[in-house]
């Protein structure tokens, strides 16, 4: 008998958990409602699925910039049955949004109902990870180039840990990525990290943060990142040319073909910001990455402009289109059961 209330009483205080937990979600306070934060077990939940697509901010940002907003919603409508995850660095304990017109771009991400936006805590992430020793002794305000840096690193850590699809900020989803353990090609023989997925634990990611930590020189731009996995890569498989537009296979990594993520490549990055005589279909691609940090001129999305990028909003991202490019009157209304906050 006792032993069956003690299990009445447990069911009882998990319910009211999930109650809380619910309420919370669709408390206009956000986390200045609630003591210091501590992962939800649901939101551990749902990244343990494996099945989560994963944004990462490093800055002290909380108001996505329109492109990243249209990354987090192409994303969202590409993959409505999967969980978006944006962790981003900026949101803490102390941190008190709402929805309404000060954060448009917050408020539209939050008002999707498979997006959760959450803290990012570095020191709670790379522990039991061979990152967890750079971090706590790399002091990040020396760094040259530290917010990319610790990217890098977090995005390793995520999906070693939990596995998923990790995505820049700057991606623009089109249809399905059909692979489970993949990196996407930006060259020939040269892998991006810019988007790439696997299962949880796989050796790979874990092989890459070792040598992120052993071959360790933020002054190199890149070598953290992209020069990072095209070494591991080149250490584990035989690197071929692509032929056509066919992937290749390596162990059980598949190495996507630039077609699948960079139709455009870099140096013609421009071309996203033009007006074509006649718009490509992107047939091959998954998404597209847009190339943002060459962007140095800040060019953005103007309205009415025709150019390409204006198209690709409205077709992938048209909540972010109208609200944020259009300017359309009114605040994001939140509906029930929309991400963790």
């Amino acid at each position: 008998m006792l032993k069956e209330i003690h299990l009445s009483l447990s069911l009882v205080l998990v319910f009211a958990c999930g109650v809380l937990y619910q309420l919370t979600l669709r408390s206009q306070c956000f986390f200045a409602c609630l003591p210091p934060f501590s992962f939800p077990q649901e939101l551990e939940g749902l990244l343990r699925s494996g099945r989560s697509i994963v944004f990462i901010e490093t800055s002290q940002r909380v108001e996505p910039p329109s492109l990243v907003s249209c990354a987090v919603e192409s994303a969202a409508k590409i993959y409505p049955e999967h969980p978006i995850i944006f962790f981003m660095k900026g949101l803490s304990d102390s941190v008190q949004l709402t929805s309404n017109t000060s954060y448009p771009a917050f408020s539209l991400l939050s008002a999707i109902n498979n997006v959760f936006l959450v803290p990012l805590d570095m020191e709670r992430l790379f522990k039991d990870t061979p990152l967890f020793s750079w971090y706590t002794k790399v002091n990040g305000s020396t760094e040259k180039h530290w917010l990319h840096v610790s990217s890098d690193a977090a995005r390793l850590a995520i999906i070693w840990k939990y596995g998923g699809i990790y995505m820049d900020t700057d991606i623009i989803s089109i249809q399905p990525i059909p692979e489970e353990n993949f990196l996407a090609a930006q060259g020939s023989r040269y892998s991006s990290n810019g988007v790439f997925g696997f299962v949880p634990h796989h050796p790979f990611l874990w092989a890459c943060m070792e040598n992120f930590v052993e071959h360790y020189d933020s002054s190199i731009w890149g070598n953290q990142g992209p020069q990072l996995l095209t070494r591991m890569l080149r250490v584990w498989c035989h690197l071929k040319d692509f032929h056509g537009l066919g992937d290749l296979k390596c162990l059980n990594i598949s190495f996507l073909h630039p077609q699948r993520f960079y139709p455009i490549p870099y140096p013609q990055w421009k071309r996203y910001y033009q007006v074509w005589d006649k718009e490509p279909s992107f047939n091959e691609s998954y998404a597209l990455h847009l190339w943002n940090y060459m962007n140095k001129e800040g060019r953005t999305v103007v309205r009415g402009s025709k150019t390409l990028v204006e198209n690709l909003y409205q077709k992938h991202c048209p909540k972010t289109y109208r609200v944020l490019i259009q300017g359309a009157e009114g605040t994001v209304s939140k509906k029930p059961g929309a991400g963790s906050r």
